[in-house]
């Protein structure tokens, strides 16, 4: 004879189901009201002197026989870059760019007659000391079927007037947050976050600018011995950054 366990007591002896994790508590973004949090956003604005001058010169030249086009052309180049050379130091970067050398077809007439061989050379000059520049700009502007575009004033990547601008944003964020603390009668405890404009969302932070100054253009259709220098002032680059910050602070006296 087999004994039968009564439904119930299965039900009894049957172990506990394994408790479910919780999910975990969503933060307050807000705080709460023993630790108020208190968000802000610090900006600086700063003008500076700029520390490089960029010069593009494009050099040409054009003829009826493609070697002699091709001849004068490179003889072109390398007076530029002999020229440049000559400035040393004051002359940080010396690049060259684009180079085309292209046949004009006739306008008219049937089959592959050619009118005339084109070409051109692109050199970038960047500078670093600005006493040169008024005269290295006049002589590169004297060169035969030289044009002279610039110069495009800027700051460094790295250059210390943008991580100055940073300290400010961030010693302007702790005073603006402090300023509100202090109208409710509480002061700030300590720092949540802090963050660049757009870095919690993925957005890319827009970067610290800067005021760039237009540039002149000067074509010479031949050289001459003694060119006169160009008086050129440096503009001033405005440098802009901003900081989001997060702070707790102790509660208000309402």
């Amino acid at each position: 004879m087999t004994d039968e366990v009564p439904y119930s007591a299965q039900a009894a002896a049957a172990p506990p189901a394994a408790p479910q994790p919780t999910a975990p508590r969503a933060a307050v973004p807000y705080g709460t009201p023993d630790t108020p949090r208190v968000a802000v956003r610090g900006e600086a604005s700063l003008e500076v002197e700029p520390e490089t001058a960029t010069l593009t010169v494009t050099t040409s030249a054009r003829g009826k026989d493609r070697r002699a086009a091709l001849q004068d052309l490179t003889r072109r180049n390398a007076a530029i870059l002999e020229l440049a050379r000559g400035y040393g130091e004051a002359v940080e970067k010396l690049e060259s760019g684009a180079l085309s050398v292209s046949p004009e077809p006739a306008q008219h007439g049937r089959g592959e007659k050619v009118r005339a061989y084109s070409g051109h050379v692109r050199i970038t000059v960047v500078l670093n000391d600005f006493t040169a520049l008024g005269d290295l700009t006049s002589r590169l502007a004297d060169q035969e079927l030289t044009r002279v575009e610039g110069p495009w004033w800027a700051l460094r990547p790295g250059s210390p007037a943008r991580r100055d601008a940073r300290r400010q944003a961030v010693r302007d964020a702790v005073t603006r947050a402090r300023e509100y603390a202090g109208a409710l009668g509480a002061e700030l405890t300590a720092l949540v976050e802090l963050s660049d404009p757009g870095a919690d969302d993925g957005a890319r932070p827009p970067a610290p600018g800067f005021a760039g100054a237009r540039g002149f253009r000067a074509a010479a259709p031949g050289a001459a011995d003694d060119a006169p220098a160009i008086d050129l002032e440096p503009q001033r680059q405005t440098v802009h950054a901003q900081v989001n910050a997060r702070f707790t602070m102790s509660p208000p006296a309402l």
